[in-house]
């Protein structure tokens, strides 16, 4: 350093917010409630369908934080995170932090069966390959994802944002049993009925096929009470339905539902529209087209838990403490 250089000029490291096509809406939110503008990044596709990425601004020695879920169309949302880490490594960013409010390819966590992939794993290796430092994530399908990377992951929750949606809606209680719709969901589910001193309940069901189950007995008293079904993915409905059928059946008073990540694939919203279910709560994690909504289904924004996440990872702060 030469001699007599003013130690004020020396610029302090930058956050930048960026995103792809994935989620724009929530990552425009998530700007908005941490005061920080999206960088101008153009996310297109060549003739031939591949993704094209173009950053209009500097990103030498900056803390970026890409906003980009691993949602439908899926492939290509990955993609555009893979190659928007690419272009801001060789741009010079000083950090690249993946927040990624939906982590797809999560289903396939373990070898249920010879021959099968470990996707989750897939996805995690491939961030880090393209130059990912550190990943802020929703609600994963299931906790141990975290360990399938070398670099740090904060696995934010939706929890404390739905239990106060539902307190402020007089919802919860003794005269309300929180239900898990199988054994792997029991954690969340008790987590949430302890926040709203409300009681528990299991549905035990078992899987015949990817996206379909056998609902096979519930434990737990229900008769009477109001019953709130809780999952971290809606994909095709088709077992929210069957298990809030099951609730109805054992003299359910009240039944309505909610989940993380509103993938509502195939018929899923028809499906939903026809049921039982009072009302399905789900997050902004994913965007949800105005084709698929409808009055059952209401929409809550987690965008101040992931602007309070990036806030305190770049400030070296606690993320824990978010969620005591």
């Amino acid at each position: 350093m030469r001699k007599g250089r003013n130690h004020k000029l020396i610029r302090e490291h930058e956050l930048c917010l960026v995103t792809g096509n994935g989620n724009k809406e929530l990552a425009e939110k998530i700007a908005k409630c941490i005061n920080v503008k999206l960088g101008v990044v153009n996310v297109t596709k060549f003739s031939d369908g591949e993704t094209r990425v173009d950053i209009e601004e500097s990103m030498r020695g900056k803390d970026v934080f890409i906003i980009q879920p691993v949602c439908y169309p899926v492939n290509d949302n990955l993609m555009e995170l893979l190659i928007m880490t690419d272009a801001l490594m060789r741009a010079s960013a000083r950090t690249i932090a993946a927040v990624i409010p939906y982590y797809g390819y999560a289903r396939q966590d373990k070898k249920v069966k010879p021959r099968e992939p470990i996707t989750a794993k897939l996805i995690a290796n491939l961030l880090e390959t393209a130059g990912i430092d550190r990943v802020l994530a929703m609600d994963l399908h299931a906790a141990s994802i975290q360990g399938f990377f070398n670099i740090p992951v904060d696995h934010l929750s939706s929890i404390p944002t739905v239990v106060n949606y539902f307190k402020r809606r007089g919802i919860g209680g003794d005269n309300t049993v929180i239900v898990s719709p199988d054994v792997g969901g029991v954690v969340r589910a008790r987590s949430i009925a302890n926040r709203m001193g409300s009681y528990l309940a299991i549905i035990s069901k078992r899987r015949t096929k990817p996206n379909e189950a056998d609902i096979q007995e519930i434990i737990g008293s229900v008769e009477g009470y109001k019953c709130v079904m809780v999952d971290d993915i809606i994909d095709t409905a088709s077992t929210l339905v069957k298990g809030a059928e099951a609730l109805k059946e054992h003299g359910a008073r009240e039944i309505i539902a909610y989940s993380t990540h509103p993938v509502l694939s195939g018929d899923s919203v028809q499906r939903i529209e026809d049921s039982v279910l009072k009302e399905v709560i789900v997050t902004d994690t994913i965007p949800i087209p105005a084709a698929k909504r409808n009055k059952k289904i209401k929409v809550i924004s987690v965008a101040g838990v992931f602007g309070e996440a990036i806030l305190r990872g770049f400030e070296q702060r606690s993320i824990s403490e978010l969620f005591h």
